[in-house]
């Protein structure tokens, strides 16, 4: 548990310090680099979709986003089906640029073909699960090319995480499920890596 827990702890110091240390005015180079993302898609006429597992790091973003001036509708696992429905429909037709998506509340039910932008602002460490949060801009009625941008901060515990991914794709729904088996499975060197920065 410690190890997991220790994971987890490094995530959130990926994506800003905040998650982890809360209360104070910490700056983030992935937020930084999120807000330039978003700037230049949408000058280029583009509509965005930002995935987080975190809903903590949704809030710093949304929060982000409007002093920028940028509106973005959100929804999280909080938001009950029939709103989440109704928020997918106004995005889809236009009202706002950017919508934030938990990663557990866009994995299913929802379509935002109104996105042609998908970040993954925290990769999800199991690519079916990301895979399937991506899809949910590529449903019947997406008539644009559709880019997908996964962040992820420079040799830090996501870079090795991706990189394990090829390896072993099923690492990472089964660190955070805690699924003894495949711990079980992986050799102390590579436990070890997941620490070695």
């Amino acid at each position: 548990m410690s190890i997991l827990t220790g994971i987890l702890r490094l995530r959130q110091i990926c994506c800003h310090p905040e998650l982890f240390v809360s209360g104070q005015k910490l700056t983030s180079g992935k937020l930084e680099l999120l807000k330039d993302v978003v700037k230049t898609a949408l000058a280029g006429g583009h509509r965005i979709l930002i995935f987080s597992q975190f809903r903590k790091m949704l809030d710093i973003i949304e929060n982000e986003l409007a002093q920028q001036g940028i509106s973005a509708f959100t929804i999280t696992g909080d938001v009950p089906i029939q709103e989440r429905v109704d928020i997918c429909e106004r995005f889809n037709c236009g009202e706002k640029k950017v919508i934030l998506v938990s990663l557990k509340a866009g994995g299913t039910g929802i379509n935002l073909t109104g996105a042609d932008t998908v970040i993954h602002y925290d990769p999800w460490w199991n690519p079916a699960v990301t895979d399937q949060a991506t899809d949910r801009a590529y449903r019947i009625g997406q008539t644009r090319a559709v880019q997908v941008i996964k962040l992820a901060s420079h040799g830090t515990i996501e870079e090795k995480i991706l990189r394990l991914e090829s390896k072993k794709r099923a690492l990472a729904d089964d660190i955070i499920k805690v699924n003894s088996k495949t711990i079980g499975n992986l050799t102390d060197r590579e436990i070890m890596s997941l620490f070695d920065i």
